[in-house]
């Protein structure tokens, strides 16, 4: 999958097809999910470790970062992790 099928609205060919594209900011949009309690479980977890106030909170900031990943990762970059020792390995992003 491209950036431009994965991202439309930041890969919008003309300003019409930009609006069309671009996903509801002023008003938002109140999604329903089923998560399993493995899930639960882990957004509880990261809510707690980054002092998020919300849930929401913590999704937004999980959307940006995986974004800015997938962005870097379809333009051939690699996302490379360090330990303290100084070894490195290739974060696969999907």
């Amino acid at each position: 999958m491209s950036l431009a099928q994965a991202m439309p609205w930041r890969h919008a060919d003309t300003a019409e097809s930009a609006q069309e594209a671009t996903p509801a900011q002023s008003t938002g949009k109140r999604f329903h999910m089923d998560l399993p309690p493995s899930s639960v479980q882990r957004l509880y977890r990261l809510k707690h470790i980054t002092e998020a106030s919300s849930f929401a909170e913590v999704i937004r900031n999980a959307l940006r970062l995986y974004e800015a990943l997938i962005e870097e990762v379809t333009k051939g970059k690699e996302i490379l992790l360090r330990d303290k020792e100084g070894n490195t390995t290739v974060l696969r992003v999907f």
